[in-house]
C-alpha cells in the first residue's frame, strides 16, 4: 500500500495519509503509476462533460493540468530548454534541465503543449465521443516510464536509476496485457506500444537516456499523440 499512495502523493495534488517511506518504496511506486493514471483520467473524464465542447475541453484542460501539479508539464519545458541551449553537449544538457528556471525554448513549447491538447479535446468533445473513454489516456501514458527505466540509461544517478532497477518486467508484462485488452474496446489505443518505442529510441539517440524530467516530457508527448490518435479513430 505504501508504494501505492507514495505513487498518488508524487504524481497528483490529491490528499493522501502520510506514509513512512524508504528509498525502495519510492522506487517501486513507479510500478502503480498506471493506476495513477487512470484515476486522473476519471477526473478528465468528468471536467470534460462539463458545457459544450470549449468549455468542456478547457475544463478537462484545467484539471489535467491542476491535478498533476503540472509536473510533466515541468519535465516537458526542462528538456525543451536542455535540447534548445545544449547543442549536441550531453553535459551542458543535464546541466541545462537540472535549472530551475525556463527559457524561451521551454516556454513556447509549454505553450503549444497546451494549446495542442486544448484544440484535440475540443474536436474530441464536439465528435460526441463516449467521455469515459478519457480516462484510458493518462492511464496508458503512465505504463510508458515502466518501459523506459527498463531500457533506457540513466542520464544521471539518483532516483531514476533506482526506479530502474524497481521496474520488474512482471510488472511491465501485467500493465501490457492490461493495456491489449483495453484496445479490445478502445482500437485506438493500439498506438500506445509504437508511440513508447518512438521516443524510447529518440531519447536515446538525442539525449543519451532518460531522467524524471525526461519521462515528464515523453508522457505529456504520448498523452498528446493519443488525444491525435483517438480523433483520427473517432
Amino acid at each position: 500500500m505504501t508504494p501505492l499512495l507514495l505513487a498518488v502523493a508524487f504524481l497528483t495534488r490529491l490528499p493522501v495519509p502520510r506514509v513512512t517511506a524508504t528509498p525502495a518504496d519510492l522506487a517501486a511506486a513507479v510500478r502503480y503509476y498506471p493506476l495513477v493514471g487512470a484515476i486522473i483520467g476519471v477526473a478528465l473524464a468528468l471536467a470534460a462533460a462539463i458545457g459544450d465542447a470549449w468549455t468542456g475541453a478547457l475544463a478537462a484542460l484545467v484539471v489535467w493540468t491542476a491535478i498533476t501539479g503540472a509536473l510533466h508539464l515541468d519535465g516537458l519545458a526542462d528538456v525543451a530548454d536542455g535540447l534548445g541551449a545544449a547543442h549536441g553537449d550531453r553535459t551542458r544538457l543535464i546541466a541545462v534541465m537540472a535549472d530551475p528556471h525556463i527559457g524561451s525554448f521551454g516556454t513556447v513549447t509549454l505553450v503549444v503543449q497546451l494549446l495542442a491538447k486544448l484544440v484535440l479535446l475540443h474536436a474530441i468533445i464536439a465528435t460526441a465521443a463516449p467521455l469515459w473513454m478519457l480516462a484510458a489516456i493518462p492511464a496508458a501514458a503512465r505504463i510508458a516510464p515502466l518501459v523506459w527505466a527498463r531500457l533506457l540509461p540513466p542520464l544521471k544517478p539518483g532516483l531514476g536509476a533506482q526506479v530502474a532497477a524497481a521496474v520488474r518486467w512482471r510488472d511491465i508484462v501485467g500493465w501490457t496485457l492490461l493495456l491489449a485488452a483495453a484496445c479490445v474496446a478502445l482500437p485506438w489505443l493500439t498506438a500506445t506500444v509504437p508511440l513508447i518505442a518512438a521516443f524510447a529510441l529518440w531519447a536515446r539517440r538525442r539525449l543519451g537516456g532518460v531522467s524524471g524530467d525526461v519521462h515528464g516530457a515523453g508522457i505529456e508527448w504520448l498523452e498528446t499523440a493519443l488525444l491525435g490518435a483517438w480523433l483520427l479513430w473517432a
